[in-house]
C-alpha cells in the first residue's frame, strides 16, 4: 500500500469514449488492443484515503471501477494450447505454397474462444514486430467476425473494413477481394482470425458461398487462417464436400467448462489477487471456489463477470468487500443460470 495521493485519472465514461473505435475489427482498433497495457491504480492506505478531497475520492473510486470493469485475460490451459498450436502452424505454413493448414477453436459460449484466438493474434503480432522492429508497413494479423446471415460480399467487406478500404456499393465482390488480397500480400499478413464462424451454414446457398470465399482468401493470402465459433464440430460446417475440405486442413481445439479442480482454484485465486477493495479479506474467494464453480457451471466468462460485478458493487455501495451474499446478487447469463445444479455443494464460507 502507499500513502501517496492518486494521480488524476480519466473517469470510466471518458475512458469508454477514448476506446470508441478500438474495436478489434479495424486495424487501428487491433493495434490499440496490442498496445493496451493499463496499469492498475494503487490501493491507498486508510489514512491516505481519508485525506482525499471529495473530487479526489470520486476520481480514485472511478479509477478502481474502471480497473474492475476491464476483462482480465488469464493464461488458462486453453489459451496456452491455442497459442502453441497456432504458432506451430504459422511456422509450418511459412514456406508452404498451397494447402496451408489452419486451426478451428470450437466450444460452448463463454468458454474463452475469442480470448484464445486474440491472444494468439497478440503473440504473433508482437513476435512479428520483434523480428521487424523498423518496419512500419506490415499488418501481421487480421481479425474479423462473420456477420449474422452473412453473404460472401459481406464477409469480403469485413476484410476491407478492417483494412480501412473504401467498400462502396458499386464495387462488386471481385473488386473487394482483389483489393484485400493485394493489401494483405503487400503488408506481409501472416495470421487471419475469423470469429463467429457459427453464423455460416453450409445448408444455405449464401453460407456455402461464404465458405468458398474464405477458402479462396486462404488460397490467395499466404497466411494461417484461424476460425472460432460455437460448437463447430456439431454443425454442418465439417460435413459434405465443402466440410470435408475444411476438416482435412484444419486442426480442431475444443473449449469446455472447467471441471472443479486445481486449475479452477487457480483461476479464482488469480482473479482475487486483482481486487482493489479496502475491506476485502484475502482468501474469501478461494474459500468459495466450490460455490463459484457450482454457480457458474465452470464457465470462465461467467466467473469473471460475477467477480468483477461484485467488486464494482462493493465500491458503489461502499462495503469494499465481496461476500457470498454479494456474489449471489450478481445475475449471470441465462446459460449459467439454467444449467446451475439444484443441489448446493456446501460452502466453506
Amino acid at each position: 500500500m502507499t500513502t501517496s495521493e492518486p494521480r488524476p485519472r480519466k473517469t470510466t465514461v471518458e475512458s469508454l469514449h477514448d476506446e470508441t473505435g478500438r474495436h478489434l475489427t479495424t486495424v487501428d482498433g487491433w493495434r490499440g488492443f496490442i498496445a493496451l497495457a493499463p496499469t492498475p491504480p494503487e490501493l491507498l492506505s486508510s489514512s491516505a484515503r481519508r485525506r482525499l478531497s471529495k473530487s479526489e475520492g470520486d476520481s480514485y473510486d472511478e479509477s478502481r471501477l474502471e480497473h474492475h470493469a476491464r476483462l482480465l485475460v488469464v493464461a488458462t490451459s486453453t489459451v496456452r494450447h491455442t497459442v502453441t498450436c497456432g504458432r506451430r502452424l504459422v511456422l509450418l505454413n511459412r514456406h508452404a505454397i498451397s494447402a496451408r493448414r489452419g486451426l478451428i477453436v470450437s466450444g460452448p459460449a463463454g468458454t474463452g474462444k475469442t480470448i484464445s484466438i486474440t491472444q494468439l493474434g497478440r503473440s504473433h503480432e508482437l513476435t512479428d514486430r520483434a523480428r521487424h522492429p523498423h518496419a512500419t508497413d506490415r499488418i501481421p494479423v487480421v481479425y474479423i467476425t462473420v456477420p449474422p446471415a452473412a453473404t460472401a460480399r459481406m464477409v469480403a467487406a469485413e476484410f476491407g473494413r478492417f483494412l480501412g478500404l473504401p467498400v462502396r456499393n458499386r464495387l462488386n465482390i471481385t473488386d473487394i477481394i482483389e483489393a484485400v488480397v493485394g493489401v494483405l500480400t503487400d503488408t506481409r499478413c501472416g495470421l487471419v482470425l475469423v470469429d463467429e464462424l457459427h453464423n455460416i451454414s453450409l445448408a444455405s446457398r449464401s453460407g456455402a458461398e461464404v465458405a468458398d470465399t474464405l477458402k479462396y482468401f486462404s488460397e490467395r493470402i499466404p497466411a494461417t487462417f484461424v476460425y472460432a465459433g460455437i460448437d463447430i464440430e456439431h454443425s454442418d460446417l465439417l460435413s459434405g464436400t465443402r466440410g470435408a475440405q475444411i476438416a482435412g486442413r484444419f486442426t480442431l481445439i475444443t473449449t469446455e467448462p472447467f471441471p472443479y479442480g486445481p486449475e479452477w482454484q487457480g483461476l479464482v485465486a488469480t482473479l482475487e489477487q486483482t481486487l482493489l477493495l479496502h475491506d476485502h479479506k484475502p482468501g474469501t474467494l478461494t474459500g468459495l471456489d466450490r460455490y463459484l464453480h457450482h454457480r457458474t457451471g465452470g464457465m470462465i466468462g461467467a466467473l469473471s463477470h460475477q467477480i468483477r460485478g461484485a467488486a464494482i458493487d462493493a465500491i458503489l455501495t461502499g462495503t469494499e468487500r465481496i461476500t457470498k451474499q454479494s456474489l449471489e446478487a450478481i445475475p449471470l447469463d441465462h446459460t449459467a443460470e439454467t444449467t446451475r445444479p439444484r443441489t448446493n455443494p456446501g460452502n466453506r464460507r
